[in-house]
């Protein structure tokens, strides 16, 4: 079976960056499962799948505009350390914050300078070139119920508790 639009597709994959430090993988798990062509993954990665079928083994380059996207300045912001309601701040740690339009975004702390915070509401692998070994284990139908979920649902996927 192909994998094309609405399939259920599993695959095992390692994610490197440029310098080939290892990102993130599913070695040693269970594979990434996704509902192929619903955006469930990062478009240069899907698109290169497109058509393959289970035990094909394939590198995909994936450039940030296909990936996480172009780093934005604008994203990155100044804001006094009492909006974060006493919270003990460090670099690196994320908050769940509303933009201007009302959209929810992840931003991460990247600086405490007094009483100022800067946080970055740009994805961290935002510009980073994407290299992804992938295996594909496994391409099935999707149920009734995915499909109208709009995601997988069962090992490797989305529960409903």
């Amino acid at each position: 079976m192909l994998i094309e639009q609405d399939k259920v597709v599993l695959i095992h994959y390692t994610l490197t960056d440029e310098a080939g430090k290892v990102l993130d993988s599913s070695s040693g798990g269970d594979p990434l499962a996704y509902l192929h062509g619903q955006g469930n993954i990062i478009s240069g990665l899907e698109s290169a799948l497109n058509g393959k079928q289970a035990g094909d083994k394939l590198s995909v380059r994936v450039e940030p505009a296909d990936g996480y996207g172009v780093r934005d300045d604008a994203l990155v912001q100044q804001v006094p350390r009492r909006q974060f309601g006493g919270a003990d701040l460090q670099p690196g740690m994320q908050f769940h914050a509303q933009t201007s339009k009302g959209h929810a975004r992840v931003v991460t702390v990247t600086r405490i300078s007094g009483d100022m915070v800067t946080v970055d509401g740009n994805h961290p692998l935002a510009g980073e070139v994407l290299n992804f070994d992938v295996e594909v284990a496994e391409v099935r139908d999707a149920t009734q119920e995915e499909l109208e979920h709009g995601h997988v649902h069962g090992p490797g996927g989305h529960h409903h508790g």
